[in-house]
């Protein structure tokens, strides 16, 4: 069988990723796409997967396509006769102490609240369901009755089988050589076989990614890490399958294999692979045994199976597998290259996620966007200083090492730090900050504590450093920055227009003006919110978020055909302070801008602070009066001095996500995403109903039958901490769960932002599940802190 000339996609790369898109395209009604691997099937990372499918995961829409997988998996072997080696026998997740106690509970609340089968057991439960474990120092355990595994080569052909009988095609032994494009876009693929010319590329290669997708120009920050299971002979005890026991405090999972016993691991702190060590030759391949290293991993293993000490070892598989700077996979058209759509980085979960994901993959190719709203696999969320080699060497390990992590409020990555570097980060270190990585940008959280800070469910830390912070906005001054936010110079006779077109507010006002608005897509849910300041008739800037400078730039960039405009990227050249509090007043007065304090509500003006032209917005993230000061980047220090001096103090993202709770304000991946539309997240009313924009017709009939959902939910008990994707429970049954998480000093309880589905909730009681406790809470519409009427409302 020749290559044929032309197909509408071409999905590279033959492993659980592409063929499951190559079958979903075919699902989908493109009987010409073509799947080409330079080996054989499954012969780079697939073939040697322990294949454990666990249907929980951190948010409801990543286990709901791990669902998918379960379902497409069983839907198979039905639809092709392929057997695809389903077992479906549960899994077991032990803790030892009790914060993964803590932990195991806060996933069984999320199981509950995504329709996820899970319940706690005793230590003895546990070990009635696993008799060979030593439960000594078991203290609980979570019981998954659907978990289960597949194998992968026969969920691979079933694949194949059922996509070709849809009229797909498979080249084995074609390699691909190179990527053709023309005006950043693909329009061909290069093979050792001849070239075909294509409308869209489903780039699925795995441990190779990073390297084919720069042959589209695409950054791809991925990179390959040792990992390893242990297989032994058959081994008494061991008869039929057994669920698999997870063991996460030991960094160990561990199930049957043929009798005997495989014991899987992701250790601590993993081993790179540098690029070009796995090359073209490395099919079916594996890597060393590494004895030295495993050790500390088989010493808890032989802890926890004291049967392991007499079993005779059949190997110590060594196979590679891809991780990501951040643990999640790539999801998605690229930023750089329209028509290049990755599928890969699956750090680890291939099997369980790639159904799922590949049907992702080509809903995202055929129609535009994933089925459900996958932000937070986004193939544009990472920043340009994350594909550095230096980088992903460093950090690709680190990630392999929070697999089994304790997901600790507040907890930061320790390596591949101090990428970027923020305008005053002299200044922010001589206040004490505590760091954290955002887009690349070190970002203070707060300040005054140096010391490493304990991790905790219970009360953190920080938490009288974040309320002097709070309180400082609320009864003084405080200086938040917002110089990471994305800026996005429009200009050009076009560009009101061309915002009218895509912003879902009235773009239309004055020079002066600055105007929040929603961005919709076609399906009338959102797909960023901004700010923006408009300069003059043909300059607008645009605020975006930090994480979404890449993708927003990319979607306006599209758009903008058409429209005589410029876009820019002006991120680097400014640097934004927010002085917000009842001080702010006397402040900017004493520095040289008393015209300020004329400046009207959600209006733009120039001035000099401290000397410095600026150009202010009175407005407010955080519920308090003040104005955000946006400035040429090598100013910011000495308006940042003069603020200070004057009675200001800095404050970080925890005092400001707690303020931003507490007014209700909602935020981009955490209440709003692309599954929401403004309707739902109780922004309608900022949305023009006298023009056409993007998005208008469908948000129109979303209107119809669509509610307000978006609630503050206030927690009665003091000593309660929230961190987000709790359930709520109201009349016994669940009606919702919370978003964004934390304590309001303000208000002095803990609160959340929630959406919430019930008649007659505002005002309504209800209790959120906080790793199995239920606290009393009260639900409304209204948020928690409004400033006094004296006050600039924010």
């Amino acid at each position: 069988m020749s290559l044929p000339s032309h197909a509408s996609v071409v999905v590279i790369g033959g492993g659980i990723m592409g063929c499951s898109t190559l079958y979903h395209l075919a699902q989908m009604g493109v009987r010409d796409a073509i799947l080409l691997e330079r080996n054989k099937l499954t012969s780079g990372t697939t073939w040697h997967s322990a294949a454990q499918v666990r249907a929980l995961r951190h948010s409801q829409n990543l286990t709901r396509m791990i669902q998918y997988s379960v379902d497409l998996y069983s839907r198979l072997e039905q639809e092709t006769g392929q057997s695809v080696g389903w077992i479906q026998k549960g899994s077991l997740s032990i803790a030892t102490n009790p914060d993964r106690m803590t932990h195991i509970k806060r996933q069984e609340a999320l199981a509950q609240a995504y329709g996820v089968r899970a319940q706690s057991v005793s230590a003895e439960e546990a070990k009635e369901r696993w008799p060979l474990m030593n439960a000594e120092d078991v203290i609980g355990a979570v019981w998954s009755p659907d978990d289960g595994r597949v194998s992968p080569s026969d969920v691979c052909a079933a694949l194949v089988k059922a996509a070709k009988g849809l009229g797909a095609k498979i080249f084995e032994n074609t390699g691909v050589t190179g990527i053709l494009t023309e005006n950043g876009k693909v329009v061909g693929v290069e093979t050792t076989q001849g070239t075909v010319m294509c409308d869209a590329i489903a780039l699925c290669t795995g441990l190779w990614s990073r390297e084919v997708g720069a042959m589209a120009g695409a950054e791809v920050p991925a990179l390959a890490c040792e990992h390893f299971y242990l297989l032994t002979k058959p081994i008494d005890g061991i008869t039929g399958n057994t669920p698999t026991l997870s063991d996460h405090d030991n960094h160990l999972y561990i199930r049957d294999d043929s009798g005997g016993l495989l014991v899987g691991c992701f250790e601590p702190m993993g081993k790179p692979i540098k690029p070009g060590v796995l090359d073209e030759s490395f099919e079916f391949g594996l890597l060393p045994e590494d004895w030295e290293h495993f050790e500390p991993m088989m010493m808890n293993a032989l802890h926890r199976l004291p049967a392991l000490e007499t079993a005779e070892v059949k190997m110590l598989l060594n196979g590679p597998e891809s991780f990501t700077p951040d643990g999640m996979f790539m999801l998605g058209e690229t930023a750089e290259t329209k028509g290049l759509f990755l599928g890969c980085g699956m750090n680890s979960v291939g099997l369980a996620s790639g159904g799922g994901a590949g049907m992702n993959l080509a809903h995202c190719i055929v129609h535009g966007h994933t089925a459900y709203d996958l932000g937070e696999a986004d193939a544009k969320r990472f920043a340009p200083v994350y594909n550095s080699l230096e980088h992903l060497m460093a950090r690709a390990p680190e990630i392999l090492g929070t697999h089994y992590e304790i997901a600790y409020p507040g907890r930061q990555l320790s390596t591949a730090r101090g990428l970027r570097a923020l305008p005053l980060e002299a200044e922010y270190k001589a206040a004490g900050a505590h760091f954290t990585q955002v887009y690349g940008w070190e970002r203070p959280l707060y300040f005054g504590k140096t010391a490493e800070p304990r991790m905790t469910f219970g009360k953190p830390d920080w938490f009288e450093n974040v309320k002097a912070e709070v309180m400082a906005a609320h009864q003084k001054a405080a200086v938040f920055d917002a110089s990471p936010f994305g800026k996005i110079e429009v200009q050009g006779p076009d560009a009101e227009a061309f915002l009218q077109h895509t912003c879902a507010s009235n773009m239309a006002k004055a020079p002066g003006s600055a105007i929040y608005t929603a961005v919709l897509n076609g399906r009338g849910t959102y797909e960023s919110d901004i700010t923006a300041h408009r300069i003059a008739g043909d300059h607008y800037r645009l605020f975006v978020g930090t994480n979404a400078i890449k993708r927003d730039f990319a979607w306006f960039k599209r758009y903008a055909e058409g429209f005589d405009v410029t876009l820019i990227d002006s991120t680097e050249d400014y640097a934004v302070l927010g002085l917000m509090g009842p001080e702010a007043a006397r402040i900017i007065s004493d520095c040289g801008a008393p015209e300020l304090n004329e400046l009207g509500y959600f209006k733009v003006g120039p001035a000099h602070v401290a000397g410095c032209h600026v150009r202010a917005v009175r407005m407010s993230y955080v519920g308090e009066a003040g104005w955000e000061l946006t400035m040429k980047a090598e100013d910011a220090s000495a308006v940042y001095a003069a603020l200070t001096a004057a009675g200001a103090v800095p404050a970080g993202m925890f005092a400001q996500t707690s303020m931003r709770v507490e007014k209700g304000f909602a935020a981009m991946g955490h209440e709003l995403d692309s599954d929401t539309s403004p309707v739902e997240a109780g922004l309608d009313m900022l949305v023009s109903k006298k023009k056409s924009f993007i998005g208008s017709e469908a948000l129109a009939g979303r209107r119809k039958d669509a509610k307000r959902a978006m609630m503050t939910v206030i927690i009665e008990d003091e000593s309660a901490v929230p961190l987000g994707h709790e359930p709520v429970y109201a009349g016994g049954r669940i009606v919702g769960h919370t978003t964004t998480a934390c304590f309001g000093y303000r208000v002095g309880k803990p609160i959340a932002l929630a959406y919430v589905r019930m008649e007659d909730a505002d005002g309504a009681a209800a209790e959120v599940d906080i790793a199995g406790t239920r606290f009393a809470a009260l639900l409304q519409f209204a948020c928690a802190f409004d400033p006094s009427g004296s006050r600039m409302k924010g």
